[in-house]
């Protein structure tokens, strides 16, 4: 396929350390049905060490609709501001290395957002998984349980939302609201989507538009995920003064009280009873969400299940907190474990 001189869309892609998942993504990109007008591939990678820039580079020398950017910044708002300022396509479809996409991801994307005069429109988030870790990931993944009723996690659901996984928005949409906020290393999609809401701009979830995201591969790889997405949402509150959801302050609230009650009980007495009655109504949910999560989806992963739904709630948990101590009441910059990446490999 030829570049086009004034491609419809452009695709934009940030990466950085993907050496594992860039060359599945980008072939399952390059392989897209072309709208009318063509579309380019914009990738901002992250000063990759692993091996990913070059094979990104390889690509690039092979099919001259890809152009590859520096993102010294090194996070995905940086890098996806990048790509934006570099589109020269009227329709921005953001795209993650770390997920693949059916052929007809960007057909779906413009013909959903034409139905239904969306301004911003993507799909659920389908996944993959490889090895028998990833499976259990995977399973509790698509919980309500475990996400708190997350429409995005939700592959059936079809409607209006207040947040979408990646997006595809018009470009001139961000004339109006503006980048990715690049303080924010998480929660930069949702605290997009807030703004754009905040605006008056509709946001739409449609199960047609489909790919299919790798989730991560170990418990502690998990944990640290979760742990971020935590710690971040406490920037997107402060700086719009509400909770985009309520769901959002529900692991801080839990694992808060907890603690709370360790300590009390301690030296009172009713207090460590109410911590024994929280902590085993806690363990008796999770294992009952366990066992229906296990018959729907494999009794082998029954195992991993309950150690997976903590990682989910307490790693969420325990990093709005620490959102809240940093960012709220002492203002400290980030430590290096709410910034780095979260793969089983982090670079």
């Amino acid at each position: 396929m030829n570049a086009h001189p004034h491609p419809l869309v452009s695709i934009i892609l940030p990466c950085r350390n993907e050496a594992d998942n860039i060359v599945a993504c980008v072939e399952s990109i390059l392989a897209q049905e072309p709208p009318e007008g063509g579309f380019e591939v914009v990738v901002a990678d992250g000063m990759s060490t692993d091996g990913t820039r070059e094979l990104l580079d390889e690509v690039a020398a092979n099919f001259p609709q890809v152009r590859i950017l520096n993102n010294p910044g090194r996070i995905v708002s940086t890098g996806l501001n990048a790509a934006i300022r570099a589109a020269r396509g009227d329709i921005i479809v953001r795209m993650d290395g770390h997920t693949t996409y059916a052929p007809d991801y960007v057909r779906q994307c413009l013909a959903v957002m034409e139905e239904t005069g969306a301004d911003n429109v993507g799909g659920p988030m389908l996944t993959r998984a490889e090895t028998f870790m990833e499976e259990a990931v995977r399973a509790v993944f698509h919980s309500p349980f475990a996400v708190g009723g997350a429409r995005s996690h939700a592959a059936s659901y079809e409607g209006w939302v207040d947040t979408v996984i990646y997006g595809c928005w018009r470009k001139s949409v961000f004339r109006e609201v503006g980048g990715f906020d690049e303080e924010l290393v998480r929660n930069q999609d949702d605290e997009h989507n807030l703004r754009m809401n905040r605006k008056g701009y509709k946001v739409y979830q449609s199960p047609r538009i489909r790919s299919w995201y790798r989730v991560r591969g170990s418990l502690s790889a998990l944990f640290r995920q979760y742990m971020q997405y935590g710690y971040w949402k406490i920037l997107v509150i402060q700086k719009h003064c509400a909770p985009a959801s309520w769901r959002h302050v529900v692991p801080g609230g839990f694992v808060a009280g907890m603690c709370l009650l360790a300590v009390l009980g301690c030296f009172w007495s009713p207090a460590l009873w109410s911590f024994a009655g929280l902590a085993g109504a806690y363990v008796l949910s999770v294992f009952l969400v366990s066992l229906f999560t296990a018959a729907r989806s494999g009794w082998k992963l029954l195992p991993l299940l309950p150690a997976t739904f903590w990682c989910f709630h307490v790693g969420y948990g325990y990093g709005f907190l620490r959102g809240v101590w940093d960012f709220w009441l002492f203002h400290n910059a980030p430590q290096t474990e709410f910034v780095r990446l979260t793969r089983d490999r982090p670079l």
